[in-house]
């Protein structure tokens, strides 16, 4: 019977979305307050579960997002992503054009929304046709193959890191695990498949594409540039290579259990079982607490916004009260996922409440199949159905939690898994597929053969990339 209730929400969600158009977050809502009273549960218990999921929720994700779109709208507006596009092309050669765009792709794309960097980076890929001549659709796949890559699988996007959370997994070991199926993902499906596509003729409608122009002293230097995009994966990287080294902090139970307060103290306890002097212990944990506190998703992209703001905005000769204006635009534009996310949360908790889960994971060591395999499948199954990748990445995380934990599944991989499935099946209700075919010019056999494609070849790479890494982990 749970598994029967899980399916009818399944179905009133996608009924809702694909067949009479209900926003996602309302449809989320609904879906929630549907398999709640299926389950029997009293109107209030739902109400207090839908309130608790979307508060523990947006406690998690709601400062990474809003940090990442203000970062992100500074890179935009301060020519950042142009220099570091027209400077890696310099550097690069014309022969490595598309290497170049590439990795343009995941400097711009990791700190900011794939649509925001679709947007940016657009205008350029016409540039480069015009100036160079060459196609157009070969100089766009490898760019949007990396964007597509970093939206889908790496923190601090939104749907890795929501899905980090559900999965109970280390988002800055996520981040280090997910840059491993992101190379062959975008050689690939990004340069590779390019190749077929040299003889498709394509242009932007007219009045579609109006390039910004830059005057050259007004953008600013390469090494700013990079910096401020690439700071937050700096510093979570740091605290994942932590973790590798001296392993994980345990829960505060286990602290508990060890005689210690703390993480400082967890490390002080590590080095003083390997005969360190207390002095140097002292140290050491302290200077290991400071990695993981800079290493959080929140504070690197705290940190990654301050330094954007002095260098790309106030050092550009903007003043503060116009880099807050255009940061708090960025904000709106992100509001819908936010409540999209916020919907997800909901959905997740009343799952838990209405004791679904237990059902599921009391099962589910009677099902035979992959736990990677099958979080593949569900999501993808999710984005052939709705189209967006976010919702098909934080409506599987529920339902695999409980496969996950009875199976002892590494979660770092599930969610790099996740959103393997995400990724797959693009067409008519994906934006991204509508984005891409009006942008290029192209029809619609045109679109499957290069976009559709490109995007299914990116989730295959990477599920058979994170089945052979879990040989390993």
């Amino acid at each position: 019977m749970p598994l029967l209730i899980v399916g009818v929400g399944i179905l009133i969600l996608l009924l809702l979305i694909s067949k009479l158009k209900v926003n996602a977050f309302l449809a989320l809502l609904v879906t929630s307050f549907a398999v709640g009273l299926l389950s029997q549960m009293n109107p209030l218990d739902i109400l207090d579960s839908v309130l608790k999921g979307v508060g523990d929720t947006m406690g998690k994700v709601v400062l990474i997002l809003a940090f990442g779109a203000m970062l992100g709208k500074i890179l935009e507006e301060s020519g950042a992503a142009h220099t570091i596009t027209f400077r890696m092309i310099d550097f690069m050669g014309l022969r490595n054009i598309q290497y170049a765009l590439l990795i343009t792709g995941f400097l711009v794309g990791l700190p900011m929304m794939y649509n925001a960097s679709f947007l940016v980076l657009v205008p350029l890929i016409f540039t480069f046709a015009y100036t160079t001549k060459l196609p157009t659709v070969w100089l766009a796949l490898p760019l949007c193959s990396a964007l597509s890559v970093a939206h889908c699988f790496l923190p601090p996007h939104p749907a890795p890191t929501y899905v980090s959370f559900i999965y109970e997994a280390n988002v800055n070991t996520v981040l280090l695990y997910g840059l491993i199926p992101m190379v062959p993902a975008c050689l690939i499906g990004g340069v590779w498949l390019s190749r077929f596509s040299k003889n498709i003729q394509s242009a932007p409608p007219e009045g579609l594409f109006q390039e910004r122009q830059f005057v050259q002293s007004e953008l600013p230097g390469l090494g700013i540039s990079i910096l401020c995009a690439i700071t937050p994966i700096l510093l979570m990287l740091m605290g994942a290579l932590t973790d590798l080294t001296f392993g994980p902090p345990p829960a505060k139970a286990e602290l508990t259990r060890l005689g210690v307060e703390n993480i400082t103290g967890f490390y002080y306890h590590i080095f003083t079982q390997k005969g360190f002097s207390s002095g140097s212990s002292s140290f050491i944990s302290s200077i290991l607490t400071f990695f993981k506190f800079m290493s959080d998703a929140n504070i690197a992209l705290f940190m990654a916004l301050i330094v954007a703001i002095l260098t790309l905005g106030l050092r550009n000769g903007k003043s503060m009260d116009e880099v807050m204006k255009s940061s708090a635009k960025s904000i709106g534009a992100i509001s819908m996922i936010v409540l999209i996310i916020a919907g997800g949360g909901a959905f997740s908790q009343v799952l838990k409440d209405s004791h679904v889960i237990e059902y599921i994971r009391s099962i589910s060591g009677s099902i035979q199949m992959n736990p990677l395999v099958m979080a593949f499948l569900i999501s993808s199954i999710f984005r052939l159905a709705v189209g967006s990748a976010t919702v098909a990445t934080l409506t599987t995380a529920p339902i695999m939690l409980p496969i996950m934990q009875q199976t002892g599944a590494s979660p770092e991989l599930m969610v790099l898994a996740t959103g393997a499935g995400s990724v797959m099946w693009s067409h008519f209700n994906d934006s991204g597929f509508w984005m891409f075919k009006e942008y290029f010019g192209l029809n619609i056999k045109q679109t499957f053969q290069t976009w559709t494609l490109m995007e299914s070849t990116v989730g295959l790479v990477g599920i058979v990339t994170v089945l052979i890494m879990s040989i390993f982990i």
